[in-house]
Formats: C-alpha cells, structure tokens, sequence
C-alpha cells in the first residue's frame, strides 16, 4: 500500500494530511487527489457559505485546488494544520472574489453615470451665455455714443478701422482713439483683469 493510505497522526483515523502535502509539494498527483478526497466538502462549504451561488463556488472552490497545488511547498506545520491552511486559502480567495465583484459592478456603475450624464450642462451654460449677453449689453450702454458706434461696427459689423471710419465719417485716428478707448472702459465694466 502506498503512505496515501496509511494512517497518520490525524486523531479521526484519517490519511497524515501533513506528509501528504509534503509530497504534493513535490509534485505527487496521486498525493493530491488524496488530500483533494479528504479536505473538498469543507473548502466547497466555506467558499459557498459566502458566495450563496453555486456556480461562482464550485469556480473558487476550483481556484482554491489549483492554489494549493501550487503553493503546496508554502505550508508550516507550526502555524496550523492542513485542513485549517486551506480552509484559510478558501476564505480568502472567497473574499477576493468578492471584493472583485464589487469593483466590478461599481466600476459598471460609474460607467453608466457617466453615459447617462451630458458632457456639459446645458441649462448652465444658457444661463451663462444669457447673463454675459445681457452684461455686455449693460456695459455697451456705458460707452458714449461715439464709442458705442464704432465698437458695434468694428466688432458686431465686421468692419476694419478704416471702412469704421468711412462709415462714421471721421478721420482713421479719431476712429482709432475711440475703438481703444470703448474697448478699456467694456473692460472695466465687463470686470476683465489685463
């Protein structure tokens, strides 16, 4: 008979899960599917204790086996014994999947907030465009009335100093003094820092 059967310290009669694991540090299959045989239902309990969902369990309950295959050679006796080690492994992965699932669904969370929200708000932004029309206007009324004419033709019409000039009949400095001048008195009103 090979030691995977034979009797250990284990105080239920079981299989010494502690040479065991040992030998599935090695590498040994047939060591694995013994500890696998004595120590599956708990690990399944645990994980589907916290999960609640068969199928999420029985793919921990598979992660915790490959995790104890592959870090069979991680085991201290004087910490514990077999069974707890990978009862612990169990819970934590359970937890771990948790977590994941949480940040998960946030994540899909915030996402669709963000979908849903426009990139900018629409309602602000009228309301702004108003009120920065109507203080334009107010400060607009503010210039004389020279000045007022040649602001709204050069930059309300389009027209260069000189057509401002034709149109308003005076000389291309006049014209000048008063865009210079009505531009300085709007920044003032408008509260615009140089």
């Amino acid at each position: 008979m090979t030691e995977a059967i034979h009797r250990g310290p284990d105080p239920s009669g079981g299989p010494d899960l502690q040479k065991l694991l040992a030998r599935v540090a090695q590498g040994d299959h047939e060591a694995f599917s013994t500890v696998y045989d004595a120590v599956s239902a708990p690990v399944f309990g645990v994980v589907c204790k916290v999960l609640r969902d068969h199928a999420q369990s029985e793919e921990v309950a598979q992660e915790v086996w490959v995790e104890v295959w592959r870090t069979a050679h991680h085991y201290r006796a004087e910490r514990g014994t077999v069974v707890n080690w990978i009862l612990t492994l169990a819970h934590r992965r359970t937890v771990d999947r948790i977590r994941s699932a949480e940040a998960s669904a946030a994540r899909d969370h915030k996402a669709a907030l963000l979908a849903q929200m426009p990139e900018f708000d629409e309602v602000s932004e009228q309301v702004e465009a108003v009120f920065e029309r109507e203080q334009l206007q107010r400060c607009l009324r503010s210039l004389s009335e020279i000045q007022r004419q040649s602001v709204t033709l050069a930059y309300y019409g389009g027209l260069t100093y000189k057509e401002v000039a034709e149109a308003l009949s005076a000389p291309l400095g006049t014209i000048k003094t008063r865009l210079r001048d009505g531009l300085i008195r709007l920044r003032d009103c408008l509260g615009v820092t140089a």
